[in-house]
């Protein structure tokens, strides 16, 4: 598929394209399912249909929480930020299980950023932090300070490769971090085992097919704007910028 994500036209005929008023939140606008995550149930609300695709939970969110829980020193002490969050379901597991400290982003569309905040509350945390962003635009905080960046499923859409390329290219190539006594005790690397994950790190799930051309399409992407790409098993991958050996990348 190769469709764009970020405008209705691009998912519909012009004619065709929802407008906000076919769209205005009605009673059937919403799904309410209990969802099993590792060691917990969430209460996760989902759109019953959302043109920019941000509705439902995806098959990477859960195969992406369960390679979490089995190699949580990756994330431990992170602070992290996870790019397409749709629901938010993911960031929920993760602050309510281990406090990680997470923002979420997705397309600058109010209705996501308040759906993550209703299932936030629906599972009786804070609401999390959110950031509307579309890849490729500037990106709203000019330093960024998150050292792990994470993402399940967002490969669906091949003409937004290059944007979310840029995007990830920014957090990953401009990161400075917040605390660098926690960077520097850390060493240059977290180790779980053989799992070793660099700071700053971009780590993504991505369980839904597409084909191999197109897939590669990303991958390759990557290695152009000078990011390294690992596969690290279970559909896992982690991208860093090239040649970054140290603690923290320099701008």
């Amino acid at each position: 598929m190769d469709i764009a994500i970020f405008s209705a036209s691009s998912l519909f005929g012009e004619d065709d394209a929802p407008t906000r008023e076919e769209n205005a939140e009605t009673p059937e606008s919403y799904v309410e399912r209990k969802h099993q995550f590792p060691g917990m149930e969430l209460i996760v609300r989902e759109f019953s249909f959302h043109q920019l695709n941000a509705n439902l939970l995806w098959p990477g969110t859960f195969a992406f929480a369960e390679w979490l829980v089995q190699h949580r020193s990756c994330f431990e002490g992170r602070r992290a930020i996870e790019l397409g969050s749709g629901t938010g379901a993911l960031a929920i597991f993760l602050r309510r299980s281990y406090n990680l400290d997470i923002t979420t982003s997705d397309y600058n569309d109010q209705e996501i950023e308040e759906n993550i905040a209703h299932n936030c509350r629906a599972n009786e945390i804070p609401v999390i932090p959110h950031i509307k962003h579309t890849w490729g635009d500037k990106f709203p905080n000019s330093t960024p300070d998150w050292d792990l960046i994470i993402a399940s499923d967002i490969l669906l859409y091949v003409k937004q490769y290059a944007n979310l390329i840029q995007t990830i290219s920014f957090l990953l190539k401009c990161y400075k971090p917040r605390d660098r006594s926690a960077v520097s005790l850390t060493g240059n690397d977290t180790n779980d085992g053989d799992v070793v994950l660099p700071w700053p790190a971009f780590l993504m799930s991505w369980r839904r097919r597409i084909g191999k051309e197109d897939e590669s399409l990303f991958f390759d992407g990557c290695e152009k704007a000078g990011l390294e790409v690992k596969h690290l098993g279970s559909r896992v991958y982690c991208i860093k910028p090239v040649g970054n050996e140290n603690s923290e990348t320099k701008s």
